[in-house]
């Protein structure tokens, strides 16, 4: 119905700890979607292309279509977190940026995208866990970098910036939902849950179009 009547669009944004299960998340709860009307983007460090084009740029080429379900695997809210982190951006630029996605929400609104803003939480303790299994098994060990090790390191700090940000960006067009994120089947039950809430919110019809032809015009045919 979504894609019929390619009016409104939905956007799943899911941030959330390394291991929490973002990739999980995409793959299991969306599976059993069309996914002629999904686009799943995961974005990574901005390069020096992109962080000359302004930091929500290539977030802005890449919001869904009317009538589609777009996911970001991290979003522009890495912007105010991870870009300090990295020296690309300094703390005294964190209010002209806050101003800037409270825009960019707005705007989404006006266009009918209607973001779903989910941040997984992930424990200490299950990270580490998750992070051994990495280290144990080849198909997963490829997506470690020391990168992963320091931000083990400094959990507590980042899961304190990221609760900072999560409630000066919480509005009721755009609200957060923190999910627990140490059980799989919760996690996942939880975001398919609010997901289809969205859907109901929609409240989605059949378009009723008149038909291009009729069943004369097509009996007529050879």
């Amino acid at each position: 119905m979504l894609m019929a009547n390619r009016q409104d669009a939905l956007l799943l944004v899911l941030q959330g700890p390394d291991c929490a299960g973002k990739n999980g998340v995409v793959r299991r709860v969306l599976a059993g979607l069309d996914p002629l009307g999904m686009s799943a983007i995961g974005f990574q460090a901005p390069t020096p292309d992109e962080r000359r084009e302004g930091f929500l740029q290539r977030y802005r080429e890449r919001l869904p279509a009317p009538g589609t379900l777009g996911v970001f695997n991290r979003s522009y809210y890495e912007a105010l977190v991870s870009d300090v982190r990295d020296g690309l951006c300094a703390v005294a630029d964190l209010p002209q940026r806050y101003g800037a996605i409270a825009e960019f929400e707005q705007r989404m609104h006006a266009q009918r995208i209607h973001p779903l803003k989910c941040y997984l939480q992930l424990s200490l303790g299950e990270q580490k866990r998750r992070l051994h299994r990495r280290l144990d098994h080849p198909e997963k060990r490829w997506k470690l970098t020391l990168g992963d090790l320091r931000d083990h390191r400094h959990f507590a700090d980042h899961q304190a910036q990221w609760a900072e940000v999560l409630g000066r960006t919480h509005r009721d067009a755009a609200p957060w939902y923190v999910i627990p994120a140490d059980h799989r089947w919760l996690r996942d039950l939880i975001v398919a849950s609010l997901l289809a809430r969205e859907f109901e919110r929609l409240a989605l019809s059949w378009p009723s179009r008149p038909a291009p032809f009729s069943h004369a015009d097509l009996d007529g045919t050879p």
